[in-house]
């Protein structure tokens, strides 16, 4: 296949080729910048695009756990306990195997020089690579006494695909902060996780554009009492994504889930197999809101959760981005008239019957 491109081609309408500076500003001049919702994502099912703000530097969180995200060249607040630090754990751009070069010692450093480790609640470490986060964490943990929230894979004001922000085991900080209230983890490349039990955890997200099955598994077969709100963007195959229904089979139950309000299935590939699961799950009559969002659900998957258990106690029922017909949007708002359900972006599949989930690459 010939890759050359001939340079020469008239692409402008004056005539001229035009430039990328002609580019970046006729972008500028269409760019809207769109805020994130003031929810917070751990009380609430999102969207992506409502949970990152987009400017001209591109996707970014600017709120993590309610709490502003601040670096750590930024002044030092009066409360350094009332924001989220932002620290790098780089392991380096693409898929070199670097994983042991990492910036978090220094960063920690710095960051405990300018204000007392006793005083952090939150952390997000961003970087393409959160590899050694968990272990570098976890020796500070005797310093860190009321580290209480902690993001992995944050993103900053720059273009970071999903794809490209690398993980290792994050069993050892949940290990070594029994005490953590909340774990954000986006990017899934290398991320793995022993089944734990854990007292204080509320929140546990994954966004991700394929998690792996055996990270399903192990949350399934852990023990969560406190947890409120688990959310897990299960992906596509072509990254990662191999979890099967059966996968789910320990979250369903509910066995170490006892105080779940809202559980969260999204962003999958094989929602209608997930939604027939869910539609007998024994966690199911328990939830306050639950998500099945941003995947390929269509009305076989619909046509499963109306025939099963009553969902009229939801509080929130969460299909955005789905492709349900017409006829199924009806049914499913008219079978359940007390309960928000959020049908927003209906799509249609492809020519070819291809679909897609809302995040992936």
């Amino acid at each position: 296949m010939d890759d050359s491109r001939d340079d020469s081609r008239d692409d402008s309408p004056d005539g001229s080729c035009g430039s990328y500076e002609d580019f970046d500003e006729d972008f500028d001049e269409d760019f809207e910048d769109r805020p994130a919702d003031p929810r917070d994502p751990g009380d609430t099912f999102l969207p992506q695009e409502a949970v990152y703000r987009s400017d001209l530097g591109g996707d970014h969180r600017e709120r993590f756990a309610g709490l502003p995200v601040r670096s750590i060249e930024e002044k030092v607040p009066g409360r350094p306990d009332q924001v989220a630090w932002l620290v790098t754990d780089e392991t380096g751009f693409g898929f070199a195997d670097d994983k042991d070069a990492t910036e978090l010692a220094t960063e920690l450093d710095l960051l405990f020089r300018q204000v007392n480790p006793a005083q952090v609640t939150a952390l997000a470490v961003t970087g393409h690579g959160a590899v050694n986060a968990p272990l570098l964490l976890a020796r500070h943990a005797k310093r860190l006494t009321r580290l209480r929230s902690v993001f992995l894979g944050f993103i900053e004001p720059e273009h970071w695909e999903i794809s490209w922000i690398r993980h290792g085991d994050i069993t050892p900080l949940l290990e070594a902060y029994p005490k953590l209230e909340r774990l954000e983890v986006r990017g899934s490349q290398g991320l793995r996780l022993r089944p734990v039990t854990h007292e204080h955890l509320r929140v546990l997200r994954f966004e991700s554009g394929g998690l792996p099955g055996s990270v399903v598994r192990a949350v399934g077969a852990g023990t969560f009492p406190a947890l409120e709100h688990l959310e897990l963007w299960l992906g596509v195959e072509q990254y990662g994504g191999d979890s099967t229904a059966a996968d789910l089979d320990g979250i369903l139950s509910g066995t170490g889930l006892p105080a779940l309000k809202r559980l969260g299935l999204r962003d999958g590939e094989r929602m209608d197999e997930v939604a027939a699961a869910v539609a007998t799950a024994p966690v199911v009559a328990r939830l306050e809101e639950l998500s099945l969002g941003m995947g390929t659900l269509t009305d076989r998957g619909a046509e499963a959760l109306l025939s099963g258990q009553p969902l009229s106690h939801l509080r929130v029922l969460d299909l955005r981005h789905h492709f349900l017909g017409d006829d199924m949007v009806r049914r499913v708002r008219n079978a359940l008239p007390g309960v928000t359900v959020d049908l927003a972006e209906q799509w249609r599949p492809e020519d070819d019957g291809w679909m897609y989930v809302a995040v992936s690459e």
